[in-house]
């Protein structure tokens, strides 16, 4: 009676499960493999969304680059004629309205010293210097100027030039009618010729606050040799 009290008290020995079937009395081993599966979908459908992706911007990247390049070989023409159209960055306005020329009433009283300056690229070999270094104008008058240019060596060179005016602001009032900028100019070997500037300063000058400081204006030109392929510095900014 004794042993049968004891071994009636005593607890049951523990059974140990392995941790695989614990997992299988959570999980069935079917609904594992259900989620295993449907999470291998999901990463190769996040993996191929994101590939997708990739290339998209990809294209987009490559679209803009091509672009930059485009622009940038057209950005020094089009800023170039912006410039001379606005007189932007000291760059003397292109052409001239011939109806204005004839009917612009000068304005005596305001007299204004135009200085000329002259510049050769350290490449070229032209001789370039101004045949006066200052006129005294008047805004509505014309005036006539004149460079020289000179190819001391024994071959032909093509040179092409820029130029700008200081004050920046002075340019959108600075109209020529005739210049040798921007255009090629051949020199045979040591030949030597005479480059002519005719202008105006618009009338408009005398009537801008920002020019009532201003009585010096200096037109600067600059001359490279010509060479395929070659980019020029920026109107206002060489």
């Amino acid at each position: 009676m004794l042993l049968l009290r004891t071994l009636w008290r005593s607890p049951a020995p523990a059974v140990l499960l392995a941790p695989e079937c614990l997992l299988c009395r959570r999980f069935p081993v079917g609904s594992l493999s259900l989620r295993r599966g449907i999470k291998s979908q999901r990463r190769r459908s996040h993996e191929e969304a994101w590939k997708e992706r990739n290339k998209t911007v990809l294209t987009y990247i490559a679209a803009a680059g091509v672009g930059m390049i485009g622009l940038s070989y057209a950005a020094v023409p089009l800023y170039r004629l912006y410039c001379q159209a606005s007189g932007l960055g000291g760059t003397a306005v292109a052409g001239h309205d011939s109806e204005l020329v004839a009917t612009m009433e000068p304005v005596k009283e305001r007299v204004i010293k135009v200085a000329f300056n002259a510049d050769t690229h350290a490449s070229m070999q032209w001789n370039f210097r101004p045949q006066q270094s200052e006129i005294y104008v008047v805004p509505g008058e014309t005036a006539l100027a004149f460079y020289r240019a000179k190819n001391p060596t024994d071959q032909a060179i093509v040179g092409i030039s820029t130029y700008n005016v200081v004050p920046f602001e002075a340019g959108q009032y600075f109209n020529k009618i005739q210049c040798f900028c921007f255009e090629e100019q051949r020199l045979n070997p040591h030949e030597e010729v005479d480059m002519p500037v005719f202008f105006y300063i618009d009338p408009d000058f005398d009537t801008d606050p920002r020019m009532a400081r201003v009585d010096t204006i200096v037109l600067s030109y600059t001359f490279f040799e010509s060479k395929e392929g070659q980019k020029l510095p920026l109107p206002g900014y060489s």
